[in-house]
């Protein structure tokens, strides 16, 4: 299989970290896409990161919420 860079930064950069690393282009590109594949294999999915978020926000809010009138809603969103 060919793979073919024809983004001229991308190509760029993968030739500037080659030349560094005293390695091929094509083993920049491998070594980037094997790093990039251990980080996102390790994260767990996002619907479960924001079902943390949503529980974390969900312990901090008061219960019940707030009532907002129209100003309090205009000058929040700065109007």
């Amino acid at each position: 299989m060919y793979l073919q860079i024809r983004d001229p930064r991308a190509r760029e950069l993968a030739r500037k970290i080659a030349q560094r690393r005293h390695v091929s282009m094509t083993e920049v590109v491998v070594q980037a896409l094997e790093t990039e594949y251990r980080r996102v294999a390790t994260q767990p999915p996002l619907a479960t990161r924001l079902s943390e978020i949503a529980d974390e926000l969900a312990a901090i809010a008061k219960p019940g919420g707030q009532d907002m009138s129209k100003d309090e809603i205009d000058a929040m969103w700065g109007h």
